[in-house]
């Protein structure tokens, strides 16, 4: 079966059907895998920062305007917003500072923005991999909704 590898970028995401497969690598920013698992569609939008600023020029970067873009283009793309499960991946801590900072918090901050736009669009997280103090790369597959995870000295799992 032919598919694509498709590389997500930092403050982007990407939709696709199924056999292609999202891929993206994360540190506190978060990959959130939205899918609808009986059309085959789906989506990974990887997050930067928890809301939008005034001055934001890339919407992609902030998990309260990135995910609701991303679920209207897979709306676009056939998938049935009733049917849409999600699955976190992210949220790290890279960087040892006072517990208050805000660089400290990021992925904190991050993970819980996720949470409250996916719950106010409706959308079950059925899975996550969030915390730490490590990156992540992530592959999404499309089409069993599998995330495999990698991270440096870790062993790969899935989610």
């Amino acid at each position: 079966m032919d598919f694509k590898l498709i590389t997500v970028a930092i403050a982007d995401y990407k939709v696709a059907k199924k056999p292609d497969i999202l891929r993206t690598i994360l540190g506190s920013c978060i990959g959130i895998c939205v899918f609808d698992p009986k059309k085959g569609v789906g989506g990974l939008a990887h997050i930067m920062l928890p809301n939008q600023t005034a001055e934001a020029v890339n919407l992609k970067k902030y998990a309260e305007t990135a995910i609701p873009m991303m679920i209207d283009d897979m709306l676009s793309e056939g998938a049935d917003k009733k049917q849409l499960k999600a699955k976190i991946v992210g949220g790290a801590t890279m960087f040892k500072m006072a517990s208050d900072s805000f660089i400290g918090s990021i992925g904190l901050n991050n993970t819980k923005r996720v949470r409250e736009v996916l719950e106010e669009n409706g959308i079950q997280i059925i899975a996550e991999d969030v915390g730490g103090d490590y990156g992540r790369t992530i592959d999404f597959y499309i089409e069993s909704g599998q995330v495999r995870i990698k991270s440096l000295g870790k062993e790969e799992k899935s989610i």
